[in-house]
């Protein structure tokens, strides 16, 4: 059974980086075939999916955050991460990490399992 779990500061101030990193238990994230995703959710907005790493190392990224995204894993300590540079007010959300096996149209398409997201405020 996966089961995920972000983790990381919950306060950002502005310019800076928020880096999140999500921790897989029951599961490798290097297993064929699935997509390791970020999502977010601001208040009174549905979710926007951020970029996600494949079970191969590659990387996909949503073109409006792909030029202060990145995402990186540790396969050693079955986790990947989040970091998003210079970050404004509008980047406070909640963030989830999710797994899922992607679409022949869409990498962040039916998430299976996903951590129980976590507040990150940005603010000085």
């Amino acid at each position: 059974q996966v089961q995920l779990q972000e983790s990381g500061p919950g306060l950002v101030k502005p310019s800076q980086t928020l880096s999140l990193s999500c921790t897989c238990s029951g599961g490798s994230i290097i297993m064929n075939y699935y997509y390791w995703n970020w999502i977010r959710q601001s208040p009174g907005k549905g979710l926007e999916w951020m970029g996600a790493i494949a079970y191969s190392g590659s990387t996909y990224y949503s073109p409006s955050l792909k030029s202060r995204t990145s995402i990186s894993r540790d396969t050693i300590k079955n986790q990947f991460t989040l970091q998003l540079s210079s970050v404004t007010l509008e980047d406070t959300a909640v963030y989830y990490c999710a797994r899922g096996p992607g679409n022949a149209y869409y990498v962040g398409a039916n998430l299976d399992y996903w951590g129980q997201g976590t507040q990150v405020t940005v603010s000085s």
